[in-house]
């Protein structure tokens, strides 16, 4: 049962991440600012996020 746990884990978390992954690139696209939930998930501090350079 652990092994079963562990991998809904896993896939739930994959899934987070490629969400928030879109939500990001997509507001990022938009010219908005994407949301510190999202940035979060993808281990960005949302403080730090106007400094990064965008091409």
């Amino acid at each position: 049962m652990s092994a079963r746990k562990s991998a809904r884990g896993f896939f739930g978390n994959a899934i987070a991440i490629f969400g928030a992954a879109t939500a990001v690139a997509a507001a990022v696209e938009g010219r908005r600012r994407p949301m510190d939930r999202d940035l979060y998930t993808l281990g960005i501090d949302p403080k730090n996020f106007h400094s990064v350079k965008r091409g």
